[in-house]
């Protein structure tokens, strides 16, 4: 049987945040994967409902730790 290699990360609210947190990892060479729940969308296509963010378990523990700098970030 195949071992899950994925494991969610956070949750976040639209499109555009998951978009920006992806763009942050990848900086960090760390890949992520979106998933997107039914949601609303507007003219310009920017989601906002519930999206999903799932990151490899092998680099988990690396990415908590970017996600707690990234949401401690200052303006």
């Amino acid at each position: 049987m195949d071992e899950i290699e994925w494991e969610e990360l956070t949750e976040v609210l639209g499109s555009m945040e998951a978009e920006l947190l992806k763009l942050y990892f990848q900086a960090h060479k760390i890949e992520l994967e979106i998933f997107e729940e039914a949601s609303t969308s507007s003219v310009y296509t920017v989601t906002f409902g519930r999206v999903r963010v799932y990151v490899k378990k092998k680099n988990a523990k690396r990415a908590r730790k970017l996600l707690e700098q990234y949401e401690n970030r200052t303006e």
